[in-house]
């Protein structure tokens, strides 16, 4: 069964048009999992453990009778990491590793400061980690140890005293990786619940679980609606839709290897999107002979088929000043610039999730070992937002401490804007600090 994947072409009259329908994603709302997930929510808030347990026993077939069941020792977590084949082991450690000191790094560049006007009033920021964070690792056929990694690390980094993993166990299965993947990340409490029964004890809280400042992690529609609806009580990373990479190429590498890496993304499910850039079009058509050479030899052919025949695209471009412009307005979670001087045109990228430079930086790569956060922002949301990081698991403070002098200066001004904003009670609190004038 071939692939038929789309072709455009940059100059042609109707591309932008074409681009956009090829981006245009919009997370559809089903009616039936908001309305369970409303029901299930409400349920936890108002009956709490109990809940949890009726929702986990139907859902994840299993028979437990109290809470207790579903929690995971230290000991267990130690148990599963020393249970693992000595490679499997290793590259976990390797990738914790090397995920904690690149947001260690991270961490030296989010310090707080301050500083004396000469009245001798202090103005500063003060930067404080969350006291307990909540992470929901997806359980039963997706079981991601790298998921728990890339979420609790970062957590741990930042100072977060207590990490609380939640992860389902359908039939009672654990996952020994996922396990391992908490001991080694210093997660604090393992509880083998998922769904929105999770995500409503974590947020709400009950007699056994305590409430959460914050609530990351990917999962189902079900988590991703529950995350939706408790945000407010508890912060929450971000609402991710379908993976995606860019991959923009001036012709020099092997197109095997593009072709590759852009199944890394189609694999993942029918919706995520995989595309490339590139001004040569006898090099887009190689990596077209590859995509049809190697597509056979994938165990998700199936799915790398509907997603690159659905949303995936190969792009002739005018030049690589053009491939960057539309990366930008593409706004991809995974960019790769596989080209001879990379650096050159990085340095034109305004909107990546991450930027992967140079014809050995695999996107594969970032998602297990390299350091930085695998959780990145999609649908565009680029422009604006940044991959988890430290700085998700803390919060900033403001620092006023405002001298007699600096009261005299600052209360005239508040006061004056005050009664301009109609509110007298700011006003008059300003101005009894002043001195009477002699």
């Amino acid at each position: 069964m071939t692939i038929k994947i789309r072709s455009l072409d940059s100059t042609s009259a109707g591309f932008k048009q074409q681009l956009d329908t090829l981006l245009a994603f919009e997370a559809s709302t089903d009616d039936a999992i908001e309305s369970a997930v409303a029901t299930i929510l409400q349920d936890v808030k108002a009956r709490g453990d109990a809940a949890v347990l009726e929702y986990t026993n139907r859902f994840d077939r299993v028979r437990a009778t109290g809470m207790a069941a579903f929690d995971i020792g230290q000991d267990e977590l130690q148990a599963a990491l020393e249970s693992l084949p000595h490679a499997q082991r290793e590259a976990l450690q390797v990738a914790a590793d090397r995920i904690r000191v690149f947001h260690e790094r991270q961490k030296q560049e989010l310090k707080g400061f301050s500083y004396t006007e000469p009245d001798g009033t202090v103005l500063g920021q003060r930067i404080t980690p969350l006291d307990r964070v909540g992470i929901y690792v997806p359980g039963g056929k997706a079981a991601y140890p790298s998921s728990v990694l890339m979420n609790a690390i970062p957590a741990k980094v930042a100072g977060v005293a207590e990490i609380i993993m939640v992860v389902p166990t359908p039939d009672g299965v654990k996952n020994q990786m996922v396990l391992a993947a908490a001991a080694i990340a210093g997660v604090t409490r393992v509880i083998t619940i998922g769904g929105a029964q999770a995500v409503g004890a974590l947020a709400y809280g009950t007699d056994t679980i305590a409430a959460v400042d914050k609530i990351v992690g990917p999962g189902n529609a079900y988590v991703a609606a529950a995350k939706r609806r408790v945000f407010g009580t508890v912060g929450i990373d971000m609402i991710a839709g379908p993976s995606e990479i860019l991959v923009l190429c001036d012709g020099t590498t092997d197109p095997d290897w593009v072709a590759m890496d852009l199944f890394s993304q189609a694999e993942h499910d029918e919706l995520a999107q995989a595309i490339m850039l590139c001004p040569d079009a006898g090099y887009i058509a190689q990596v077209e002979a590859s995509i049809h050479k190697l597509l056979p030899t994938m165990p998700r052919q199936d799915t790398i088929r509907t997603s690159m025949t659905d949303r995936g695209a190969l792009v002739k471009v005018r030049d690589m000043e053009e491939a960057c412009e539309i990366a930008n307005a593409i706004a991809a979670e995974h960019l790769e610039i596989s080209a001879e001087n990379p650096q050159q045109w990085a340095d034109k990228i305004r909107h990546a999730g991450a930027m992967f430079l140079g014809r050995f930086s695999s996107e594969s790569l970032g998602d297990y070992c390299c350091g930085p956060n695998h959780v990145l922002p999609t649908s565009r949301t680029a422009r604006f937002s940044s991959p988890l990081g430290v700085y998700d698991f803390q919060k900033r403070s403001s620092i006023l401490c405002v001298s007699e002098a600096g009261a005299q200066t600052l209360g005239k001004v508040a006061a004056e804007l005050a009664y301009g904003e109609g509110l007298q009670a700011h006003a008059r609190s300003a101005e009894l600090r002043l001195k009477p004038q002699p």
